[in-house]
């Protein structure tokens, strides 16, 4: 962007905020139900061969140990109270289904330690199913058969802090385990309960230590309050087998991610939330072990790469290859992007890329559009000059090839995903330097889907200050009858080509909106340019009844003097921070920003812009308040749920906390 802040508001996707999963606790889940009924019959059944001994012991070992690792994932979506709204089913179900699982633990008891384990996977002194992760090769087959006795010690360290009601619940179970025993023995059963009961349970339990503990957990570093999307992955392939072999698991991290979704639902969940899964670099995994990235499994399955990605803030030092000028007053620069950092800099269109350069011994850091129409075959940014402005004078006068520039990660929402299944009209607005991320969104979109129209609004001073007039022009020759672009310029005395005079405002607006750009004609809206303009037209847009997810703005620059801070009054605070895993704890200053506190830990906590636009530096008030001066980036709904931009922050209470992780 040619002031280096951007503003998108398009997707509102945060890759900090877990994804709805969309999936409400059921009033009764009925499958589940069927898996109870079902398993409690095949116990049923298997124990009466036994008895009946019309049959070899294995049929009965096999139908009890299949029933009862079937009323595990009973148990299991018991203990998160998602089979009913209604705890009482919860824990009725869950109390009978556990007599089958294991009679070492009670229902109770198990719910604490499994929750423990939701709390603390793969930490190894808090995870109990660590015991059936961790380990030498040789061990792990008896680790996963031990697994509910390993619970034993864990949940004997704890006694004391546990309700007298479960621990009374748990060593009655006991108790009753060990009458049955000597019953069994005294009575000569004991192989018939061994073949009924015991060895079906030890044969389950392996299984499902193996495939709900070490398939989905086994090798992976991060835990879950590290990174919970790394904390335990998805297995795919061959889900024809594994989806109902083992209850879903193999998708096991959409449990992690939202415990109260039944078993039956995890899959549908993953396909509703799968991009902003795959935004999230979640840990995944082939049926036969193999690890795959994200984009892998993109590629595995044909899908489109994001326009959502992560912020990253790693710099890189990227030499400039080619800086050529524009118009008279901005040039474009394009980067020599070195093959082993490819990977970091892929784009999509209409995101922005933030830069870095030393300026008369003065750090300077600007966001800049990525302006190409040719796909990814390079990276190209334009910087206008603005009076005053560092690094845009530095660019416009200094910048030569081969000088070095430190870039991150490209970033930004404002793009918009083109299908090539779809047919549908597009309507862009841009002023200026607006126009540098709408040439690549438009090229993309006309490039994607073949029957689709797009409108320009393109307003400038003149037609020589006009930035790639040449490639617009050459946009509409190649995509002739579907892209149509109507220049305004506001200092032009004459103009010609259908170009319109003045500035794009209100009465012009109102013209196109009750003509040839009806809404009800539109499917989506881009807007790009300067403050004053992109609230014009989006509030325009807004009172002929257009929905404003259907409408992707952007600030090219946000002034320091635009305030929308509801207080100007500053105090000092104590300030605790969580970044990347990480927590910090500062004083602030009366005036300070939470993004000023936070730099003075950690040089790399995200930011960019420094100007409420960009959304970079988002993070999550935890506890106490705080203002913003100004905010361009955060949906309503996003400050609604405690979402602020750390550079315009300012505490209002005497302590905070806030989480950039969360």
């Amino acid at each position: 962007m040619p002031n280096g802040t951007q503003h998108s508001i398009s997707r509102p996707l945060s890759t900090r905020v877990l994804p709805d999963p969309g999936e409400p606790t059921p009033r009764l889940a009925r499958p589940t139900l069927v898996v109870f009924f079902t398993a409690l019959a095949a116990f049923g059944i298997g124990t009466w061969v036994a008895w009946a001994d019309v049959a070899p012991t294995w049929v009965t070992i096999t139908v009890n140990t299949v029933a009862c690792f079937a009323m595990f994932t009973v148990v299991h979506d018991a203990s998160h109270h998602s089979i009913s709204r209604n705890r009482f089913v919860n824990s009725v179900l869950g109390r009978v289904s556990m007599l089958f699982v294991s009679s070492a633990i009670s229902f109770v008891s198990f719910c604490y330690i499994h929750i423990e384990h939701h709390r603390y996977a793969n930490e190894e002194d808090n995870d109990p199913d660590t015991f059936a992760t961790h380990g030498a090769w040789w061990q792990l087959p008896a680790r996963w058969a031990l697994l509910d006795v390993a619970y034993v010690p864990f949940y004997l360290r704890r006694l004391r802090t546990r309700p007298v009601s479960e621990v009374t619940e748990t060593m009655a179970l006991f108790v009753s385990t060990v009458a049955g025993l000597a019953w069994a023995v005294a009575s000569g059963n004991i192989w018939m309960v061994a073949t009924v009961y015991f060895i079906p349970q030890r044969i389950s339990i392996l299984f499902l230590g193996w495939w709900f503990d070490w398939l989905p957990h086994h090798g992976l570093e991060a835990t879950q309050r590290e990174n919970r999307y790394r904390a335990t992955r998805i297995r795919v392939g061959m889900e024809w087998l594994l989806t109902p072999a083992m209850f879903s698991q193999n998708y096991h991290l959409v449990h992690h991610l939202h415990p109260s979704v039944p078993f039956y639902r995890y899959i549908a969940t993953w396909r509703r939330n799968e991009d902003q899964y795959l935004n999230r670099d979640v840990a995944i995994g082939t049926y036969y072990g193999v690890r795959l990235t994200t984009d892998e499994f993109r590629n595995r399955r044909g899908l489109p790469r994001s326009t959502d990605a992560e912020p990253r803030p790693d710099f890189h030092r990227i030499p400039v290859a080619v800086v050529e000028n524009v118009t008279i007053d901005s040039v474009a620069i394009t980067f020599d992007i070195p093959p082993e950092l490819q990977e970091n800099f892929r784009y999509f269109p209409g995101q922005h890329v933030p830069v870095q350069a030393t300026i008369d011994g003065r750090r300077v850091r600007r966001n800049y559009s990525i302006c190409t129409t040719d796909g990814e075959s390079r990276m190209q940014i334009a910087v206008k000059e603005i009076p005053g402005g560092a690094f845009s004078t530095y660019a416009n006068h200094s910048l030569r090839p081969g000088d070095i520039l430190e870039l991150a990660s490209p970033t930004g929402q404002f793009g918009y995903r083109a299908d090539s299944t779809t047919t549908q009209r597009y309507v862009a607005f841009a002023a200026g330097s607006g126009i540098t991320p709408i040439m690549s969104v438009i090229a993309d979109t006309l490039g994607t889907e073949q029957d689709s129209r797009f409108t320009l609004i393109y307003g400038n001073r003149t037609v020589d200050s006009t930035m790639f007039r040449a490639e617009i022009d050459s946009l509409q020759l190649r995509y002739d009858g579907r892209l149509e672009v109507v220049h305004v310029l506001s200092r032009e005395a004459v103009v010609s080509d259908g170009a319109l005079s003045g500035r794009i405002d209100a009465p012009k607006l109102d013209t196109w909106l009750e003509g040839a750009l009806a809404p009800g004609t539109v499917d989506r809206w881009f807007v790009c340019g300067p403050i004053a303009l992109v609230k014009t037209i989006c509030d325009t847009l807004a009172r002929y009844g257009v929905d404003s997810e259907h409408v992707n703005s952007e600030v090219f620059h946000a002034p320091a003097n635009v305030v929308e801070a509801q207080s100007n009054e500053f105090r000092s605070a104590s300030v605790q921070f969580r970044l990347r895993g990480s927590e910090y704890s500062a004083e602030l200053s009366p005036g300070e920003t939470l993004l000023d506190v936070a730099l003075a830990q950690r040089s790399d906590t995200p930011y960019a812009c420094m100007g409420g636009a960009c959304g970079t530096c988002k993070a999550k008030v935890s506890s106490g308040t705080v203002s913003m001066d100004c905010n361009y980036a955060l949906r309503r709904s996003e400050v609604d749920a405690g979402y602020v931009l750390a550079c315009q922050a300012h505490p209002t209470s005497a302590e905070v906390r806030i989480d950039f992780d969360g």
